[in-house]
């Protein structure tokens, strides 16, 4: 039997191709809910995840998953349309004619732009395709950097840096260009006469969720079930310790893999992870009527959230009921910020101020429900050196033989963390255990 630690997609989908190479998995689960950041919040219609979710074109693995589980038909590819809030005005950033129009960048920073997201190298006049196609080369540069010899100021300053700002904070000199190059690439596929490209399931990623669990077997998921301890002997893996409502057992294993954050990883086998993560903090307002016509709406604006995400603005409202939901999203660097320490009620009164301020015709009555989800460890900080810090897929060196990692600090994981990296990481231990 090989356990696997935790629930979301990456241990579900460890315990689905373990079970494809003939191994017996169960799941262990410490909450009453599945899916980890993939969690849902019920609807007039159709659930919707706690966190917005989405997929790009580049997550090939995961909609090959989907294909396995028989989901091929419910993955549809939908317009997300994306602007850009500055100065009390929201500027749209899809075609051509409107990101040459975005007032705050000269003709020349378009271009230098424009160079950069089709991966372009223009430096000395002459154009390189291959520049960027190695990420770790640019592991150890800083992001401003990097934007200053690749693009121009213009581009940094009225461009990237408050959205830097929003995702990072006073984190952002620590991060990589990398990590930068790497959100490029992944990003989905783009229709310069519509938007970007982007991914979703009909039904939510519940449907997705749901599907494993009845491919793992609902008798191989348990939830409420905490694993507190490893055992080892000869310097392979023994036994697991968990915790349930009926109390405390210790079960043998031929295996585990801890597919959880890693700080979960330390409190089992000691092995220590230096990635420091950012937590989350999102809302999602259920509302009568849309706020925007588009969906990624970033914010430039003196506000505590980096981002309104208009998810009816993506999937129809007709999949909720007719209702609009509209998500609030902030980073926390610290858990002694604001955003952070309020209750639920204290952040709808902020942040329903604040969108009042950017949108004056803004009605919040027209708000029904404004549900709020945190997490402490929502994202990597995907500083400088980065590569140097992620936790192996193998830990028969340095913990004990059978002991594997699929959380979110693995390799899958870089540069930009997904839900097709969880799956990559499930498999990828999967893949081990069986070789």
């Amino acid at each position: 039997m090989i356990h696997v630690v935790g629930g979301g997609i990456a241990g579900l989908s460890a315990a689905y191709r373990l079970q494809q190479h003939g191994h017996e998995a169960t799941v262990l689960e410490a909450s009453d809910d599945l899916g980890g950041l993939a969690a849902t919040y019920s609807t007039a219609g159709d659930d919707v995840e706690k966190f917005y979710h989405h997929l790009s074109k580049s997550e090939e693995t995961i909609v090959e998953l989907a294909e396995e589980l028989g989901l091929g038909d419910r993955v549809e590819w939908l317009v997300g349309k994306n602007a850009y809030y500055v100065d009390g005005v929201v500027h749209p950033l899809d075609t051509l004619p409107q990101i040459a129009a975005y007032p705050h960048l000269s003709l020349y920073d378009t271009f230098r732009l424009g160079l950069l997201t089709l991966e372009i190298d223009v430096r000395g006049g002459r154009p390189r395709f291959d520049t960027y196609d190695d990420l770790e080369a640019f592991e150890d540069v800083p992001i401003k950097e990097f934007l200053l010899e690749h693009t121009t100021r213009g581009v940094y300053e009225n461009f990237f840096e408050p959205l830097l700002d929003a995702k990072f904070g006073d984190r952002k000199e620590d991060v990589s260009a990398a990590w930068l190059l790497g959100r490029i690439k992944f990003r989905g596929e783009r229709d310069l006469r519509r938007g970007e490209i982007l991914g979703y399931f009909e039904g939510g990623f519940a449907v997705l969720i749901d599907a494993l669990v009845d491919a793992v077997g609902r008798d191989h998921v348990e939830t409420g079930t905490r694993a507190v301890d490893l055992s080892t002997a000869g310097g392979a893996v023994e036994s697991i310790t968990v915790e349930t409502e009926s109390g405390t057992e210790t079960r043998s294993t031929d295996g585990v893999v801890v597919a959880t954050m890693p700080n979960v990883l330390e409190s089992l086998t000691g092995y220590t992870c230096e990635i420091d993560f950012q937590g989350a903090v999102c809302a999602v307002m259920t509302m009568d009527e849309p706020l925007t016509e588009t969906y990624w709406l970033n914010v430039a604006h003196d506000a505590p959230f980096g981002a309104l995400i208009e998810h009816t603005n993506f999937v129809p409202p007709a999949r909720y009921g007719g209702d609009h939901l509209c998500y609030i999203a902030s980073y926390v660097q610290d858990r002694e910020e604001d955003v952070w320490r309020m209750d639920d009620d204290e952040l709808e009164a902020t942040w329903l101020d604040h969108v009042g301020e950017m949108f004056p015709t803004f009605d919040r009555s027209t708000v029904r429900e404004f549900r709020v989800a945190r997490n402490p460890r929502a994202a990597p900080v995907y500083e400088r050196g980065y590569l140097d810090l992620v936790v192996p897929y193998d830990l028969g060196d340095a913990v004990a033989e059978g002991v594997y990692y699929a959380g979110m600090a693995s390799r899958a994981q870089y540069p930009e963390r997904s839900l097709n990296g969880g799956v990559v990481a499930g498999f990828t231990c999967a893949d081990r255990i069986a070789d």
